[in-house]
């Protein structure tokens, strides 16, 4: 009992004259990226809806579905879309097997104008299915441009083969598990490009991803437009339960219900605020000890 007395005073001493954060730790960056509304980078931050989507994991923002884990490359918040980048997904100077690639149903994202191209399928892939043909043929010559690569090779194609092997599949058609499942459709590997650049003939300039679009004014138009006016205070979106509520969360630690405006950085410095702060921390600081001691004496 002692000992955790004294815990406590020592907790409430340092707290004096540092701040504690009771609130949430939410960041404006993760990395290199400006994590803004709708994304968090830590539990309770941006919207709830996004949580289990996207996250910032050792300082890289990762996006998360039921077939893995990718890394966000970028934002564009004007177009409500983000880049992500699957690891195993083939390129023009490196093909080699990938695995599926899938959106979960209740996540706010779709696919964006991808283009996505299936690797090395077998002959006997329901893609080829007279009945329900799944490749785009007007597309075919992005096909040739693809086994025209170098990285081809990785998949055991000699380059400047025959596409038979090689399928279009646009628009992409996720069917009922929302997924590209290459298991599937008998394909070994697959490459999704956004954006062709001044060259549809040249697969080295092609830029290649995934372009996903993200929708967060589904049921809450309170949430932007409080947020709007938390980010314009130099405050960071987030909700607290156990209902999810808006918050905006200041760089003091702070949470409010509607802006940070008034509240002072417990960590300026170089200006008038920050130190009449630090005064201020100081003062509590002196004055806080022999109450606190006194406390706890009187359990000892």
């Amino acid at each position: 009992m002692a000992e955790m007395l004294k815990s406590v005073a020592v907790t409430l001493v340092l707290c004096s004259l540092v701040p504690c954060a009771w609130g949430l730790a939410c960041w404006d960056t993760c990395g290199n990226l400006q994590v803004k509304y709708p994304f968090g980078t830590g539990p309770g931050c941006g919207d709830p809806r996004f949580q289990s989507s996207v996250s910032c994991v050792n300082q890289k923002l990762m996006f998360t579905s039921h077939s893995g884990s990718y890394l966000i490359v970028s934002i564009d918040y004007t177009n409500t879309v983000i880049y992500v980048a699957d690891p195993r997904m083939s390129t023009c100077m490196e093909m080699q097997q990938s695995g599926s690639f899938g959106l979960d149903w209740t996540a706010p994202f779709k696919l964006k104008n991808d283009v996505f191209v299936l690797l090395n399928c077998s002959a006997s892939s329901s893609l080829y299915n007279p009945q329900s043909f799944l490749c785009d043929t007007g597309s075919a010559h992005i096909c040739t441009s693809l086994y025209t690569c170098p990285g081809v090779q990785g998949l055991g194609i000699p380059q400047f083969s025959p596409i038979t092997s090689c399928c279009v599949y646009t628009p992409v058609n996720l069917g009922s598990a929302n997924e590209v499942n290459l298991a599937k459709l008998g394909c070994e590997s697959y490459t999704s490009i956004y954006n062709f650049g001044d060259d549809t003939t040249d697969p080295l300039r092609w830029r290649y991803g995934i372009k996903l679009q993200y929708n967060y004014n589904l049921d809450n138009n309170n949430f932007p437009s409080a947020c709007a006016d938390c980010e314009k205070s130099n405050g960071i979106c987030g909700f607290t339960s156990p209902y999810n509520s808006f918050v905006c969360v200041c760089k003091n630690g702070v949470n409010t219900t509607t802006d940070c405006y008034g509240q002072v950085s417990y960590f300026s410095r170089g200006t008038s605020n920050g130190s009449a702060a630090t005064a201020l921390w100081l003062t509590g600081f002196v004055l806080a000890i022999p109450s606190i001691w006194r406390f706890v004496l009187q359990f000892l």
